[in-house]
């Protein structure tokens, strides 16, 4: 096995600590894994919230031998065995974790290959013995495991509660010599794994303590229902047991882990639906090694940065499956969060960030220059790695690096720092240790003069080493509210600071994310508010321009000399709107950095692999701060009409054939009457779009189409980038530009189009001589209208 960069690792350090000094911030820097006095002001403490031992069914078919006590060992410095064999021990120790080695099924697969074992006697345990310790036996052996854990009904053959004890019991034990007060915190904790019809809908279940923990975990062989796991944990806690659970891998559930309109069992999400999870689930895992939930580009085509670590897969890999992604991704939930609570009056998805591993080998690489795999011995050397090894369905050149969890947190121990991840003061790193805190509040800019904007000066009291009491006593942090508008109050300011870690890269910039909404349209917006060097953002869209690339792709290395040891600053937002609903989080990016798929082909001296980026940017996103306006103020922002509000005005829908005389064959303009603007859009005509009256191809010789009867393409004519649009339309400037179609069908009185595999409808209403348009996705408000087609865009006719 080899150690990649090791030498290059130390230079950094000694850069940090020298730049460090010069910066005057050494008091920002703490040593992990050491006893530290109680802070009122908080401390980061970083850890690890997803990880599996030889105690996971799958894990143990992937030839992973180790026990929760190895990846404590592992978590807190000490050298430790890779399942196959060779050294491996992490880069900088960790403050706290927590193992959680899956509920279901616990043992059996090691007990089945346990000849002295009655369960390897049983029937239904022979699918689960390897009949050799090949690549190929082992993936056998998982996807049965895989199998049977997404099985509708248990297999009872298999379900003895007394090896369940059992194996809990010993997780509780290490758990509990493994926890040092002070110096590092061990958390009771295991993964319940629900994955009906191969949905991830998987969740980690932390416990703040040790002392009143159930005989046995809650498991999906109980229910794979989130609903029924909630009603478990509320009777945990009037049993006196305070639990939470944090979700992960959102992007491998199929659009299932943040729905809008109904649950698994087609109930309504509604207000009872939102505060059992909000009471439950504080945190969702925003990055972990089978890629990053924040957001997809076909979500937000206007962020620059969200192709970064993109995973499109589900569980087993099952036939004729296309992941949905509507669902699937945290930034799209929050504004669908924000929507449901302007629109209905509740909000399921205000959560806070963490990141973590869902390593299946004990022990996790977190950096790209230490990179060992993470699915034991069958991506354990680099030559099975760099080949793709394609494991049921995954090229594992695809998995990266484990994130980590920020807590900031009084004291290193169990309820301070779940305390922390309840209150969702807690942020995600992409594996480095990056350092982030974010406030919000309505006093922090009324001592920044225009001078010190211009020159992204601090303002005098952000540099005074106080300035984390001035920023609480004021403001709220990550996770938190911000208190009501105060009368004439100006637009809320947000205080950012991020430290980079001493081992990794330097900083590029921060950006804050804002999402809002009106009238069930949701919105959102990338600011660069802090960043490196002296580049100056475009004069029309504000986008700071990239940091620049010192990355040798030939030989797998970079070096720092672009980039911040650290940034800070106060950034109003310019676009605030006091009656709408909002949110914001702060995302930091590192100066692009090599890939471990790029470092280890140079070791390899091969190409670097061209299924995945040659470089990265490792980053850091905090919990986001929310923005409600008061009933008063909300009532300002003059909402669009719903489809009742039409229906009482006498609008009547159109049917299928009103519908294609309307639009089948024609391009009419569009206007979104929440934002102004205007659009075109082709909706072209099948052969077959009426089978009573075909059409005329315009070239005899050419046939136009093969679509079905109500079947044909859609695409968008006219659509400019800088236009602010909805959610989950797509990139519509890149179909414009490209030429880019959709299909679309006309079926029962709705126009269906789709956003990668998500049905999105529209509802045609026609009152007077007007057409109104409501899409299923925007909570009842019919927001678009059909207008006269527009002779000439001119934008010069706004400065006349």
């Amino acid at each position: 096995m080899m150690k990649f960069i090791s030498e290059q690792s130390r230079s950094r350090q000694s850069h940090f600590a020298k730049s460090i000094l010069a910066a005057g911030i050494i008091g920002f820097v703490s040593l992990p894994a050491q006893a530290q006095q109680r802070n009122p002001e908080r401390d980061a403490y970083f850890g690890e919230t997803h990880i599996h031992t030889g105690y996971s069914l799958d894990a143990w078919t992937f030839g992973n031998r180790g026990d929760p006590g190895d990846s404590y060992k592992y978590f807190k410095g000490q050298t430790i065995k890779h399942p196959l064999g060779y050294d491996i021990k992490i880069e900088t120790p960790l403050d706290f974790a927590g193992v959680t080695d899956h509920s279901e099924y616990v043992g059996i697969v090691s007990l089945a290959n346990d000849p002295s074992s009655p369960i390897s006697k049983v029937p239904a345990a022979q699918q689960f013995i390897l009949k050799g310790n090949t690549p190929e036996e082992q993936q056998r052996v998982y996807l049965a495991a895989v199998t049977l854990v997404g099985l509708p009904t248990p297999n009872q053959a298999l379900m003895d509660p007394e090896i369940a004890h059992s194996v809990w019991q010993k997780a509780v034990d290490f758990a509990e010599k493994a926890n040092e007060p002070g110096k590092f915190t061990a958390f009771c904790s295991y993964e319940w794994t629900s994955m009906p019809n191969s949905m991830n809908l998987h969740r980690n279940i932390f416990f703040k303590d040790c002392k009143h923990i159930p005989t046995a975990p809650y498991s999906a062989l109980d229910s794979t229902d989130p609903t029924d796991l909630w009603k478990w944990m509320d009777s945990q806690r009037k049993a006196g047991n305070e639990l939470l659970a944090i979700s992960h891998n959102a992007n491998l559930s199929d659009g299932r882990m943040y729905p809008t309109e109904v649950d698994l069992h087609g109930r309504p999400i509604d207000r009872a639906y939102a505060e059992d999870r909000m009471r439950n689930e504080p945190l969702i895992e925003l990055k972990q090694t089978k890629g990053q939930s924040e957001t997809h580009p076909l979500l937000s085509p206007n962020d620059e940065f969200a192709s970064y670590e993109i995973f499109a897969f589900l569980l087993g890999d099952p036939e004729g499956r296309i992941p949905h992604i509507v669902g699937s991704y945290a930034r799209q939930a929050l504004k669908d969060g924000i929507a449901l609570q302007d629109a209905k009056g509740f909000n399921p998805y205000k959560f806070g960030f963490g990141a973590a591993s869902d390593s299946h080998s004990t022990a996790t690489p977190y950096r790209h220059d230490n990179y060992f795999g993470t699915l034991g011995s069958l991506d354990g050397t680099v030559e099975r790695r760099m080949a793709g090894l394609l494991l049921s369905g995954i090229d594992v050149r695809n998995i990266t690096t484990a994130g980590l969890t920020g807590v900031w947190a009084e004291e290193n121990t169990r309820e301070s720092i779940f305390n922390a991840m309840k209150r969702k003061e807690t942020f995600a790193v992409s594996g480095p240790h990056i350092k982030v805190r974010f406030f919000g509040g309505w006093n922090y800019a009324k001592d920044v003069t225009d001078e010190q904007k211009r020159l992204k000066i601090a303002p005098d009291w952000l540099k005074d080493q106080a300035w984390v009491t001035t920023a609480y006593d004021q403001g709220v942090p990550m996770g938190g509210d911000l208190q009501p508008m105060p009368a004439g109050a100006k637009p809320p300011s947000f205080v950012v600071w991020a430290l980079k870690d001493p081992s990794s890269g330097n900083l590029d910039r921060i950006q804050v994310v804002k999402g809002w909404t009106k009238s069930g349209q949701s919105f959102e917006r990338v600011f660069d508010v802090a960043w490196a060097g002296d580049r100056e953002p475009d004069k029309y869209t504000g986008i700071v321009p990239p940091v620049g690339n010192t990355v040798n792709i030939g030989k797998g290395t970079y070096t720092n000399t672009i980039g911040a040891v650290e940034l800070k600053t106060v950034w109003t937002d310019p676009e605030f709107d006091p009656s709408l609903h909002a949110f914001y989080y702060a995302r930091v990016l590192e100066i692009p950095t090599p890939r471990w798929t790029t470092i280890q082909a140079a070791k390899l001296g091969i190409a670097p692999p061209d299924v995945v980026a040659s470089t990265q940017q490792e980053r850091a996103w905090s919990s986001p701060i929310w923005y409600t306006p008061s009933e008063d103020v909300r009532k300002t922002a003059k909402a669009g009409p719903t489809v009742d509000d039409l229906m009482k005005q006498g609008a009547v829908a159109l049917g299928d054939s009103e519908l294609k005389g309307l639009l089948v064959g024609k391009s009419p303009y569009l206007q979104n009457n929440v934002t102004g603007v205007k659009m075109r859009m082709v909706f072209g005509a099948s052969d077959g779009a009426d089978p009573a009256k075909p059409l005329t191809p315009i070239d005899p010789a050419y046939e136009t189409s093969k679509f079905a009867a109500n079947q044909a393409q859609t695409r968008f004519a006219y659509g400019g980038k800088g236009e602010m649009q909805p959610s989950a339309l797509g990139d519509i400037a890149g179909s414009s530009y490209l030429g880019a179609t959709k299909p679309y069908y006309i079926n029962n009185g709705k126009l269906v189009t789709d956003m990668v595999g998500t049905a999105i409808q529209v509802s045609v209403y026609k009152l007077g001589d007007k057409y109104y348009g409501a899409r299923s996705n925007e909570f009842g408000y019919a927001n678009y209208e059909i207008i006269p087609p527009i002779r000439e865009l001119n934008p010069l006719n706004n400065l006349r």
